[in-house]
């Protein structure tokens, strides 16, 4: 089993920026990732870390403006999110996939956190 914590959301101006944590606890998984789902829509991966932290992926609408990052002695996976968009807005998760392989599927991932609100206002 992996816990998984989030925090970090809030209400931003466009621009503007904010880190969201993410405290894991229990077994080790392999990969974790950010994945956003805005009212109405699918939910959507944002980015994803290796266990070791050496490999990162980001999706191409946050490329440039968003980070994943890790901190092991931590257990704990940020995501630095600058030049906020409206767009950006969403309820954001943290997940972990207990498999070897990367994904960016949210079907792949095992364990998944409760979610913080992001609000980004024009």
């Amino acid at each position: 089993q992996v816990q998984l914590v989030e925090s970090g959301g809030g209400l931003v101006q466009a621009g503007g920026s904010l880190r969201l944590s993410c405290a894991a606890s229990g077994r080790t998984a392999s990969w974790y990732a950010w994945f956003r789902q805005a009212p109405g829509k699918e939910r959507e991966f944002v980015a994803a870390i290796s266990w070791s932290g050496f490999t990162t992926y980001h999706a191409d609408s946050v490329k440039g403006r968003f980070t994943i990052s890790r901190d092991n002695a931590k257990n704990t996976v940020y995501l630095q999110m600058n030049s906020l968009k409206p767009e950006d807005t969403a309820v954001y998760y943290c997940a972990a996939k207990v498999g070897n392989y990367y994904s960016d599927s949210a079907r792949a991932y095992d364990y998944w956190g409760q979610g913080t609100q992001v609000t980004v206002s024009s």
